[in-house]
């Protein structure tokens, strides 16, 4: 429990301006589930036989615990560690290089955690789930999305030089798997090829996880699309490390 201190710090800090945090990781998948899911639902009709906002609802929970663990673990963290110099204070303690990333990788787990709980009570006061009971299944499968894209963040901050290099890592991944993992439309309707790409990008198996506990019924496969989420997470917070320790421990 070292890495606690690290995590109870963001906490206190997150604490202070908590509502609006909330309400900026929540209006930007809000916007895109309500705007896509009722104008272009329109025209849509159904997919898989369920309303197209329905179908876009476990996406949006999907993308924004994404966004929400990414966007900590590239902006906030590279602000504790190079801007504000909180690390290297850290470090002057008992504490390692290894509880800070261990507190700074929960933390961020825990914050788009809350950002997913935000986007569920937004699915549940919709009505766009289909069993109630199966939703809270969803807990885990944030949970676990929020580690995932945690561990791959931290990987990236431990490269990068300021904050504009984040763009390379927006452009070239994050913004290929919104498009391509299932979020706006199912992964199915992509050639074969781009199919298979598709088909190992975590977010899409986190999407594997959620939209069928949206839609009422259990995941097919659901160990081994978590095992794939917890394997990225734990090899980006992994070479995350590695990097790290060489970047500030010369």
């Amino acid at each position: 429990m070292r890495f606690f201190p690290v995590w109870q710090r963001n906490f206190l800090v997150w604490k202070k301006l908590a509502a609006p945090s909330i309400l900026g990781n929540l209006a930007d998948p809000l916007l895109y589930m309500l705007g896509l899911g009722y104008g272009l639902g329109q025209f849509l009709g159904e997919i898989h036989g369920v309303p197209y906002l329905t179908f876009l609802a476990a996406g949006t929970l999907a993308y924004s615990v994404m966004n929400s663990a990414t966007f900590e673990t590239l902006y906030s963290a590279f602000s504790r560690m190079h801007v504000q110099k909180t690390w290297d204070a850290i470090l002057n303690t008992p504490l390692s290089l290894t509880d800070v990333l261990v507190g700074e990788w929960l933390w961020a787990a825990t914050k788009s955690l809350l950002s997913g709980i935000a986007i569920l009570v937004v699915i549940w006061v919709l009505g766009l789930h289909q069993s109630f009971l199966l939703t809270l299944w969803l807990l885990p499968v944030i949970a676990l999305t929020g580690l995932c894209f945690a561990g791959l963040g931290l990987a990236v901050n431990s490269v990068a030089p300021n904050y504009d290099f984040f763009l390379y890592y927006f452009t070239l991944a994050i913004t290929p798997m919104v498009l391509l993992s299932g979020v706006f439309y199912p992964p199915d309707a992509l050639p074969g090829w781009l199919a298979i790409v598709a088909s190992a990008l975590p977010l899409t198996h986190a999407i594997e996880l959620a939209r069928p506990l949206v839609l009422g019924r259990l995941p097919e496969w659901p160990l081994w699309h978590g095992a794939v989420l917890l394997a990225y997470g734990g090899a980006g917070f992994w070479l995350g490390l590695v990097l790290t320790r060489r970047r500030l421990l010369k």
